[in-house]
């Protein structure tokens, strides 16, 4: 009998999908567990490379690369378990982390669970985390200008906005989408991951949703390793992996999947907040590479390069203001025109 059901998304990273099944397979509860791999359309040799190393999960085409979302929603309506896991390809399952959480949380009156996720180092990354107003501490991701407010915020004694490293059970607001255990009976109620997300973003949003049913928790005591950003790096051909580099392609899908949840969980004002932000903070982050530029600061070419490609990413963003602003059908309906065009522009 299927009592979990694990998903994980694929889009063109094959090894990384095999190492992680390898891992899970390392563990228990394998009776009671299915493996679902939803393909986002990567038109490669991933099915034939995963299958014939691991022929008995469940595999998914996608016709088209739905994202993350859509692409878990997917994965859910075809699952066959009371609970759920979301579970990134760039993930590794240590000391039988997944059953011991499938276990503790069946048991637990939580509605949703996550454990503390490790980079590849061992040192302890960003697993909970805990909702600001309007979203702020998003501002810490700005170019120089986050450095100061979050000197300014860690000064005034603001409310830490996560937890640097769990080592007990923790309740939070959202939980890193890395690894994101829900019962099917929550989902029900909150509804599935907002398919208007193309990738970044969702979990929160979904969270937000889930919060208002029941309680979202972090196992402290139970550890994965999470090759951070591994997957959506490749997806990307990023050079860096994580969040905080808004000036590449992948770092324009993160400021416009930050917007859209500013516009849905938070509203109109948090929206024009956070764009005026991001448009101010081109003028400073240009004052300080010029700054740099005079005293002949080592590598400020490639700091001329990151300035421009946040500059145009920001403006990028700006074409879609008024459907951002609009009604929610508009947006919706621009919101995907979007998506297609960066997804056109990615694998181009």
């Amino acid at each position: 009998m299927i009592r979990y059901s694990i998903i994980i998304v694929n889009y063109k990273t094959p090894q990384l999908v095999i190492d992680c099944i390898d891992s899970i397979y390392k563990g228990t509860l394998l009776s009671e567990t299915e493996i679902i791999v939803v393909d986002n359309d990567s038109n490669d040799n991933s099915e034939q490379q995963i299958l014939s190393v691991h022929p008995n999960i469940t595999w998914i085409n996608m016709d088209y690369n739905s994202g993350f979302a859509r692409a878990n929603n997917a994965g859910i309506q075809a699952s066959k378990g009371a609970i759920v896991l979301l579970l990134n390809s760039d993930t590794l399952n240590e000391d039988d982390a997944i059953a011991k959480c499938f276990r503790r949380f069946e048991k637990d009156d939580c509605i949703a669970a996550g454990v503390q996720l490790l980079n590849a180092d061992r040192t302890p990354q960003i697993s909970g985390n805990y909702v600001l107003t309007g979203g702020l501490n998003y501002l810490m991701a700005l170019p120089y200008v986050g450095r100061l407010i979050r000197k300014i915020g860690l000064s005034s004694g603001v409310k830490k906005t996560n937890i640097a490293n769990a080592t007990s059970t923790a309740d939070v607001d959202w939980i890193n989408g890395a690894f994101l255990m829900v019962k099917k009976s929550a989902i029900e109620k909150a509804g599935y991951l907002d398919k208007d997300f193309f990738l970044y973003s969702e979990e929160a949003e979904w969270c937000s949703r889930l919060k208002k049913i029941g309680t979202l928790r972090i196992y402290g005591g139970l550890h994965v390793v999470h090759l951070e950003g591994g997957s959506s790096s490749e997806a990307y051909n990023s050079q860096t992996k994580g969040y905080q580099n808004l000036s590449d392609k992948k770092g324009f899908q993160i400021m416009l999947s930050n917007f859209v949840r500013f516009r849905k969980e938070f509203g109109v004002f948090w929206y024009l907040f956070h764009l005026v932000a991001n448009l101010l903070t081109i003028p400073i982050y240009l004052l300080v590479v010029t700054i740099k530029t005079l005293f002949f600061t080592k590598g400020i070419s490639a700091e001329w390069k990151l300035w421009k490609g946040y500059t145009t990413n920001v403006f990028r963003s700006l074409q879609y203001f008024f459907s951002y602003y609009s009604t929610s059908h508009t947006f919706i309906k621009c919101y995907k025109l979007l998506m297609m065009l960066v997804i056109q522009s990615i694998l181009a």
